[in-house]
């Protein structure tokens, strides 16, 4: 688990502290962070693909790579996270975490045989102005994905995961949720719409089969505020089943969109429990032959 940990912290270090704000207004710094995930992602062994398009005369690019499935290579779990932020914040938990993440779930994967493909997928313009437009790279992607017809089995969202409080009343929801769910930030949320519940359940289950960590879950229409605020919701709309992974963000994470979301504020023993957690249960649904 401390191994676990120290890469996430090196990874979100490295995007949130050593390039820090990453966007469009900052192209060299998010250029710089794509070259960091490629980096890591073909030192441990993967072939990069990337799938470069241009925004007001600025490239960009979505970043894929792969773990092959032996027995079912066509059926694919997407794994995903964005890597731009938003404007005025080094992005520490929103989205480094979410990179930080998905950089050690494919580490993590290489030293496995899945019978199904794992894809991982690192997503340019998520953020403000591109959220749900057209130039957002995970709508881009989607919609190349169901053109392609890849057999997306369902997809997960890494968005947010390393801002945890042991504190009553650390916690906040949306309107009577609270009456239901516990006031204590301690947890890691699974966020889906309706149509997602059934993979939403089975990933629930694997992963408190695979992790004693606290966790909770949703499926809940889009309209709910915060359900559909990642890259999920761009493969929602391609009728693809996903689910978002998150500690909730605005809900609990006191530094939400701000300068103060810095490395220094995340939980990473916390952190490093759900990422370990989550590998397990992913690696168990890419090898249920269902």
């Amino acid at each position: 688990m401390e191994k676990v940990a120290d890469a996430l912290k090196m990874h979100v270090y490295a995007l949130a502290d050593q390039i820090g704000e990453r966007n469009l207004m900052l192209p060299e710094a998010l250029h710089a962070a794509e070259r960091y995930i490629t980096g890591q992602w073909e030192a441990q062994g993967y072939s990069v693909n990337r799938l470069a398009y241009w925004v007001k005369g600025i490239e960009c690019a979505n970043l894929e790579a792969a773990r092959h499935g032996g027995r079912y290579p066509l059926d694919i779990i997407l794994i995903g996270a964005h890597y731009d932020t938003v404007f005025g914040s080094p992005g520490a938990d929103d989205n480094a975490s979410g990179v930080a993440a998905l950089l050690e779930l494919s580490r993590l994967f290489m030293s496995s045989e899945p019978e199904k493909t794992v894809r991982f997928v690192a997503f340019v313009n998520e953020e403000a102005p591109f959220f749900a437009g057209r130039h957002m790279g995970s709508l881009i992607y989607a919609k190349a994905a169901r053109q392609r017809r890849d057999r997306i089995r369902f997809m997960v969202s890494l968005e947010m995961l390393g801002c945890y409080y042991d504190t009553p009343n650390s916690q906040r929801y949306p309107v009577l949720l609270k009456y239901v769910y516990p006031d204590c930030g301690n947890f890691i949320a699974f966020v889906s719409n309706r149509h997602s519940r059934s993979d939403l359940l089975r990933l629930v289950r694997a992963f408190r089969r695979n992790s004693e960590f606290p966790i909770e879950h949703l499926a809940a229409p889009f309209f709910v505020p915060g359900v559909a605020l990642s890259d999920h919701f761009s493969f929602w709309r391609q009728g693809y089943s996903a689910i978002m992974v998150t500690d909730t963000a605005f809900y609990r994470n006191p530094w939400y969109h701000t300068a103060g979301d810095r490395p220094d504020r995340l939980h990473y023993e916390s952190f490093a429990a759900v990422v370990r957690g989550l590998y397990l249960a992913l690696l168990d649904c890419a090898n249920d032959a269902s």
